[in-house]
């Protein structure tokens, strides 16, 4: 009797066993299948809600660079490191003002801010007790970051902190596929690597109030081939370690790693370089990667050719092109993270704040149809996207020289009450094909001398 009840407990352990990695598989937490073992708190999925709302961020690129006039991080690669230290003693940006910063992102209409607290150089741009090797040791001698997270926190703008995998500066880092700065002396000891790259995480999570999220780079270093996404790995980054030190520290960090890849275990959200999810335009890094089903959707991207501060850099994306890049990223289900690098002096560049100026008026209009929304039933299409929010589909139209006086959408999948233009509140035309549900809206004349114009679909779902 005793072995019959024994053999049912283990038949109902196994059972539960089984039962619970299907739910953390399935729907039961959202994950991806690279996400199985890990089952985010609370606040993490609160805050990856709010992140799906933002839709628009600012990415700050700065640090000591911007001195040489050369793209941050990698103005060190395979150049003398002790030549390239004397820069601190001339990095003095006494013109940044934090206050100032905040206000034009928020002016601009993004949510939060990522700034580099550690670039590819390891220059740290916070007070650290782990380097002497930062913004404290220059003239300047202020905690930038903790400025910027003072003002974040006032002003209401989100926090998010870019921390470098990758250094071609410190001695313990071990040489992977880019080249570390000559003149580097000592071996590498990786456990000491790691274990610094903690020290430093947990400073910034515990010295700067809260932050809502890590945002990696560098994990291509060390892989056996620089631009293959499925190279076996040299070294081993211990993900499994820092990613539960942050959500200890902080349970409602998000965490996202630019390492082009499927998301792994503990990651919150993923982010495409240079790239619109599922674009494969080749302008970033990000084009084959497998897009998350579950996970928030980020695309950074840059205003003029250069993420930091480059001597003579040509900025000649117009506010037009960008509010187009931000819609299709938002029809994509994606956040739009636009970047500027400001100067030696902390200055943001004028022709950056022309653009970020110029999408924020856009966004006082339109904010509404971007704000809180997600991708809708149908894929982008040549004339602009879909979004939807609650009860409504807003028709974001790009290229009105694709429509002529009818828009067919096919497959639309509710019942539509009513349709109008966003712009003047005109009532438009419709009837629906039952058979194929196949839509037709009956579109006024469109102007072809604005940013974008769009159709508001209030629905009813089925």
């Amino acid at each position: 009797m005793n072995l019959y009840n024994n053999s049912m407990k283990t038949i109902f352990l196994i059972f539960v066993m089984v039962f619970s990695l299907s739910v953390c598989h399935g729907q039961g937490n959202n994950l991806d299948q690279g996400q199985i073992g890990y089952v985010p708190s609370k606040e993490n999925l609160k805050n990856r809600e709010w992140f799906q709302d933002a839709h628009f961020g600012m990415f700050v690129h700065w640090g000591v660079s911007s001195v040489l006039g050369e793209e941050i991080g990698w103005a060190l690669s395979g150049k003398d490191a002790n030549a390239y230290r004397e820069n601190m003693h001339k990095f003095n940006p006494e013109k940044f003002d934090a206050a100032a910063l905040v206000k034009l992102a928020k002016d601009a209409g993004m949510k939060y801010i990522t700034f580099t607290t550690r670039h590819h150089d390891s220059f740290s741009m916070f007070n650290t007790k782990y380097s002497d090797w930062g913004i404290m040791n220059t003239p300047y001698h202020k905690d930038v970051l903790k400025m910027l997270a003072d003002e974040c926190h006032k002003q209401g703008i989100r926090l998010v902190c870019y921390y470098s995998l990758a250094d071609f500066y410190r001695t313990d880092y071990c040489a992977g596929n880019t080249k570390r700065g000559t003149g580097i002396q000592g071996d590498c000891n990786w456990e000491a690597y790691i274990q610094f790259m903690k020290n430093q995480l947990t400073e910034i999570l515990t010295n700067y109030g809260t932050i809502s999220g890590i945002w990696f780079d560098g994990h291509w270093d060390q892989v056996k081939t620089m631009n293959g996404r499925n190279g076996d790995q040299m070294r081993e980054w211990h993900y499994d370690q820092i990613y539960k030190l942050i959500h200890n520290l902080q349970p409602g960090c998000l965490i996202v790693n630019n390492h082009h890849l499927t998301p792994f275990p503990g990651e919150d959200f993923q982010t495409f370089e240079r790239d619109l999810p599922g674009e494969n335009s080749g302008a970033g890094f990000s084009a084959d990667a497998k897009i998350s089903q579950q996970l928030p959707l980020e695309m950074s991207d840059i205003i003029g050719h250069s993420w930091g501060y480059v001597t003579n850099d040509t900025i000649n994306r117009s506010v037009k092109e960008l509010v187009h890049l931000l819609v299709k990223s938002a029809g994509l289900g994606s956040n739009l993270l636009l970047n500027v690098g400001p100067t030696p002096e902390g200055e943001i560049r004028k022709a950056h704040q022309e653009r970020l100026l110029g999408i924020g008026n856009w966004l006082q209009i339109y904010g509404e149809t971007i704000y809180g929304t997600r991708k809708s039933w149908m894929k982008p299409a040549d004339w602009g996207v879909a979004v939807e929010k609650d009860n409504k589909v807003y028709l974001h139209i790009i290229h009105p020289e694709a429509i002529n006086f009818e828009l067919n959408l096919k497959n639309f999948p509710y019942q539509l009450k009513k349709a109008s233009s966003f712009e003047s509140g005109k009532v438009i035309g419709f009837s629906l094909n039952k058979t194929n549900s196949e839509l037709t809206l009956q579109l006024p004349k469109l102007n072809r001398n604005v940013i974008n114009q769009v159709i508001v679909l209030e629905i009813e779902k089925k």
